[in-house]
């Protein structure tokens, strides 16, 4: 026996520890979720091991999960025949943060005062340490499958350190035990005990007892037929297989046979993680072969933007002993993940169709993540583009339309299909550039994701209908013929235009007279080959030293500022009011497209403006 070495937990750790100790869980049970779920995964280790490795300690040991509790003592233990861990184990794995997002992200939650929710734990990878919720002190001890490995013990009051020594244990796996606080005692009762693994833990591989008496039932629902399955089991299976606590908000199961043979059981879950973009695109599917779990989140299955959905793919065309490489180069998973991009992309179709309501909330959480196809999946590309949607002129706020009811809405002289991008609803509807189009009832798409300026230019047409921004110079709009009467002459026009010019010079790329505006005096539009002004934005976000190409400058000619200008052009074309207000006029542009760098001077100068027009 060795005496215990006491080892300090990596800075991060100690944080994090702090957190879930000190902070108030809502799901405090959610611990023997997550103790299962280890012990779970270390029994599918042994067991994937065991196919091709018969030289390990305990060959014969029943794979299994032991849970003891004792109501007088308030204690609880849970002992699993699975891997076992090594003293390296022991260091890394339990005194260090699995992954460098997690203390940021539960900090920021803590500052927001929201409670931590117990599931976000098991989300970040860190669910051992959910223990630390109902006891001040935990033990494990355990030992490696490796036929040479020794017996240890970790202990820890979760407050900065904890101690490895060896002992004295012949079995192979891992047994962690604790006393539980006063307030967590229910936890010792062998009945609450068993709700829980009923209610999170019951499709769990292997046989589960509690002080003695079996719990689950160790089955592959998606060996049953459709019919023998009820709702209920669909959504506790969910539960399980995602770590989430809602039902999902719908499911797909198939039992397919022919070119390649296969069982799936597919959810979309009902919400988006907050970590969609992070983290999990690095969880998939389930990958069985023949009921064995070959590879926990098998990312092959599915392309990028579908890795959203949750869920378990079983097929007998894979060997068991199968590696990560052969998984990864193999044609039958090649064939599989073809097969359930089309078998879910027609569900998707078939919500769209069938329960829009339903496809919108799918659409609200997971857009962003599933347009991203468009770009990726060309053998899917025009599936994809008929599932987009979008917020429009015409729609209300949190609703969508799709670019083919939009196509069946347009006006019979309507040539385009029209868009504004922007950061909220609110600020695109003020975008002068949409006058022309409200005043003529022309719907436009409404962008808002940051996303949609990579995959709506690019769509280029959609129904033979090009699909246009309306901030761009070379707008084929019709002149509008009220107005007629009310615009400056050609000559006054003419004359006007070229003190802009002069004024502006190399601030901007044109100076036009404009078809667009009704109500502004001038606006700034993008030329024919210039990046939409949503993603010069973002250019200038990833790119300090990026500089975007000159804009040109609309000015709406029926305006009675722009009257008063062309009259004091007539009067003195040196006018410093006229330069000044042109100046002002333009800043004001750049000010609305959130491109102004000079607010002190513009300021100034809208007071000496004021002070003129106040004498």
């Amino acid at each position: 026996m060795s005496h215990p070495k006491e080892y300090e937990f990596q800075a991060e750790m100690k944080q994090l520890l702090h957190l879930i100790v000190h902070s108030l869980y809502t799901h405090p049970e959610i611990f023997l979720r997550e103790l299962i779920s280890n012990a779970s995964d270390a029994l599918n280790k042994i067991r994937f091991r065991q196919l091709t490795d018969t030289d390990v300690l305990d060959p014969d040991a029943p794979l299994e999960i032991k849970i003891e509790v004792d109501k007088e003592k308030k204690q609880f233990s849970i002992e699993d025949s699975g891997i076992g861990m090594t003293e390296e184990d022991l260091i890394y794995r339990l005194g260090t943060v699995a992954s460098s997002g997690t203390l940021e992200f539960l900090k920021q939650v803590k500052k927001q005062n929201q409670t931590v929710d117990g599931n976000l734990i098991g989300q970040f990878g860190v669910g051992f340490y959910s223990v630390f919720m109902v006891t001040d002190e935990i033990i494990v001890e355990t030992r490696h499958a490796d036929t040479d490995s020794k017996g240890l013990r970790w202990t820890s009051k979760g407050e900065g350190t904890f101690t490895i020594e060896e002992i004295d244990k012949p079995t192979r796996g891992t047994k962690i035990m604790f006393t539980l606080k006063d307030d967590h005692q229910e936890f010792a009762e062998d009945w609450r005990v068993k709700n829980i693994i009923k209610k999170y833990s019951n499709f769990v591989d292997f046989p589960i007892s509690v002080n003695g008496e079996n719990v689950n039932r160790v089955q592959a629902l998606w060996h049953k037929s459709k019919d023998e399955i009820k709702e209920e089991e669909l959504n506790e299976f969910y539960k399980f297989v995602s770590n989430d606590y809602e039902d999902p908000l719908g499911h797909l199961q198939l039992d397919l046979e022919g070119v390649v043979n296969f069982k799936a059981l597919i959810f979309v879950p009902s919400h988006a993680p907050m970590t969609l973009f992070k983290e999990d695109l690095e969880k998939s599917l389930h990958l069985y072969s023949n009921k064995v779990m070959i590879q926990e989140h098998c990312v092959d299955l599915l392309p990028e933007y579908l890795r959203f959905v949750r869920g378990v793919v079983d097929t007998e065309d894979l060997p068991l002993n199968v590696s990560r490489e052969t998984v990864q180069n193999s044609p039958v998973m090649a064939k599989i993940k073809k097969t359930l991009t089309t078998k879910i992309l027609g569900m998707l179709e078939e919500w769209a169709k069938e329960d829009n309501a339903k496809y919108e909330k799918f659409y609200q959480n997971f857009g962003p993540m599933f347009k991203l196809g468009v770009n990726t999946d060309f053998a899917n590309r025009d599936k994809i583009i008929d599932l987009l949607r979008f917020e429009t002129t015409k729609t209300e706020k949190g609703h969508y339309t799709s670019l083919k009811d939009y196509v069946s809405r347009m006006k019979p002289d309507q040539k385009e299909i029209y868009y504004l991008s922007g950061e909220h609803r609110e600020v695109i509807e003020r975008n002068p550039n949409l006058e022309y189009f409200k005043k003529n009832d022309i719907e436009v798409l409404l962008l808002t994701d940051p996303g949609d300026v990579f995959i709506v230019p690019g769509i280029n047409e959609y129904d033979k209908k090009p699909i246009q921004s309306i901030e761009k110079a070379d707008l084929d709009l019709k002149p509008d013929d009220d107005a007629a009467e009310e615009t400056l002459n050609e000559n006054l026009s003419k004359s006007l235009i070229e003190v802009f010019k002069e004024t502006l010079g190399d601030k901007v790329a044109d100076v036009i007279p404009s078809k667009r505006l009704v109500d502004s005096a001038v606006t700034l539009v993008s030329g024919k080959d210039a990046l939409d002004p949503q993603m010069e934005r973002m250019m200038k976000m990833m790119d300090q030293s990026f500089i975007a190409p000159k804009k040109v400058l609309e000015v709406n000619m029926r305006h009675p500022l722009i009257k008063n200008l062309s009259r004091l052009n007539m009067a003195d074309s040196k006018d410093p009011r006229l330069r000044n207000t042109i100046l002002q006029l333009f800043e004001g542009a750049l000010l609305i497209d959130d491109n102004l760098n000079s607010p002190a001077e513009f300021v100034s100068r809208m007071t000496e403006l004021l002070v003129e027009a106040t004498k």
